[in-house]
C-alpha cells in the first residue's frame, strides 16, 4: 500500500496492559508501518463501568470515531479491524458500533478463520503468528460488576505473573475478593504443583484477592458471557 496509504493505530488504555502496547509497537516498527498511538479512557464514557452486557458497544463506538476522525485528518478512506468469522460465534456487542460507523472486517469477509489465520500468518513469517489471543481487561469482570481503575492493575498484576510463570495463556476472572484463575487443560498439573501452587496463591493474595481458585473447565475466549 506503500510508505503513507496505511496507518496502524494502537490506543493507550488502562484496559489494556503495557506488554500488548509494546507488543503492536515492535510488531509495526518491524513491518516498517507508521504508527500512532492515541489516549483513550474508557471509564470516562457514560454507563460503562457499570458494566453492562453491551459493554463493548460503548467502547467499540467511542473508540472507531476517535479513529474515524484521524483518518479523515490523515487522507485515509477506509479503517479496518481484525473480527474474523469464529467472532460470530459468540457474544460480540462491539459488532453493531462497527456496521453503525462503516468500519470494514476484511478477515471476516474473506471467511478466514482464527485457525486460518495463525497458518498464513506463520507461512507470511509474521512474529504474532502464534501469540496468545487476548481480550481488554474489561472482560474479566462479571456483567454487573463496577469495573474500576484499582481492580483493572490487579487483573493487569495477576496475569503478568502467571506469564512470567511460563503459561502459554492465562485468564484471571475478578469477582469481589476472588480470582478465577483460567489456563489451558494440559497446564493445570503444572500450577498445581505444591510449591508452585503456593507461590501463585501468595502473590495473588498479595496483590489483593482473599480467595484464589483454578477454573476446571480450562482456558477458553469469552467465558464471561456463558451467563448470558
Amino acid at each position: 500500500l506503500g510508505d503513507r496509504n496505511v496507518i496502524a493505530v494502537t490506543a493507550l488504555s488502562p484496559l489494556y496492559p503495557d506488554r500488548e502496547v509494546a507488543g503492536a509497537k515492535k510488531v509495526a516498527q518491524e513491518m516498517g508501518v507508521r504508527h500512532l498511538l492515541i489516549e483513550s479512557n474508557e471509564l470516562e464514557i457514560e454507563g460503562f463501568s457499570k458494566n453492562p452486557p453491551n459493554r463493548c458497544y460503548l467502547c467499540k463506538k467511542e473508540l472507531f470515531k476517535e479513529i474515524g476522525s484521524l483518518a479523515q485528518q490523515e487522507g485515509i478512506p477506509f479503517i479496518v479491524e481484525g473480527s474474523t468469522l469464529d467472532d460470530e460465534k459468540d457474544h460480540r456487542p462491539g459488532r453493531k458500533a462497527i456496521q453503525e460507523l462503516g468500519i470494514q472486517s476484511p478477515l471476516k469477509e474473506a471467511m478466514f478463520t482464527k485457525g486460518e489465520v495463525r497458518e498464513i500468518s506463520k507461512a507470511l513469517g509474521l512474529p504474532t503468528w502464534d501469540k496468545p489471543s487476548f481480550a481488554c481487561l474489561a472482560s474479566r469482570f462479571p456483567y454487573g460488576e463496577e469495573i474500576t481503575l484499582d481492580e483493572l492493575r490487579m487483573v493487569d498484576e495477576a496475569e503478568a505473573f502467571l506469564f512470567s510463570l511460563g503459561f502459554k495463556q492465562v485468564r484471571v476472572r475478578h469477582y469481589p475478593n476472588l480470582a478465577r484463575i483460567e489456563v489451558y487443560p494440559e497446564e493445570m498439573s503444572r500450577l498445581m504443583n505444591g510449591s508452585l501452587r503456593e507461590k501463585v496463591v501468595n502473590r495473588l493474595k498479595k496483590i489483593g484477592y482473599h480467595y484464589v481458585t483454578l477454573d476446571l473447565q480450562g482456558f477458553r475466549s469469552g467465558s464471561m458471557n456463558e451467563v448470558l
